[in-house]
Parts: C-alpha cells; structure tokens; sequence
C-alpha cells in the first residue's frame, strides 16, 4: 500500500509567495553597517543603528546569525533580533522595525 503526501492549493499559495519575495542569500556586518547580498544579485545595505540591538551588539554576536526560511528574514538567536528582507529592500511597504519574540 502506498500513501501520497498531498499539498493543498493553500500551502502551495505560500510557498509560492514566500518565494516571490526578495530573498537573503548571504549577510555581512561591517563596522557600521548591515549588508545583505539577495538572490537576484543585489545588494542591501544599511546602517546599524537602525536596528539599536545590532549597534551595540559585540562583533562576535553579530556574526552568528542565520537566514530564516529561504531567506524572507534574517536572525540573531542570541540577540533576540529578526528582521524581515523586504523590509530593507522596500522600507515604505514593510516598515524597518526590529521585532522581538518577547514582545517588546
């Protein structure tokens, strides 16, 4: 007997959508400012202190980040720190705000 796994139109619509949004491939911190290289080949940059837990976060703690999903954000475990993309590529539609799972 055999079982297929089925995905419906919903999850389909999602995962199409998370793609369609502009995704991280590679993220630098430099001294000041917070560079993100996206899949299509541009590049984002902007400066830390729009985001005050990066600005005066240790150099070691800004290293250890990782993509969320394929990309759509980007995280700091230990900085209690995500950020969204699309916010960085189109700040009027996705506001740049720092969110916290803490709710802060």
């Amino acid at each position: 007997m055999t079982t297929s796994k089925r995905t419906n139109s919903g999850d389909r619509k999602r995962v199409r959508a998370a793609l369609d949004r502009p995704r991280a491939v590679n993220v630098r911190v430099l001294d000041r400012d917070l560079v993100v290289e996206l899949a299509d080949g541009r590049v984002v940059r902007c400066a830390l202190d729009l985001f005050p837990r990066l600005a005066t976060a240790t150099k070691a703690a800004l290293r250890e980040w990782r993509l969320i999903g394929p990309g759509i954000g980007i995280r700091w475990e230990a900085l209690d720190e995500d950020i969204s993309v699309e916010s960085l590529v189109a700040p009027r539609s996705a506001p740049l705000t720092a969110r916290t799972r803490r709710g802060a």
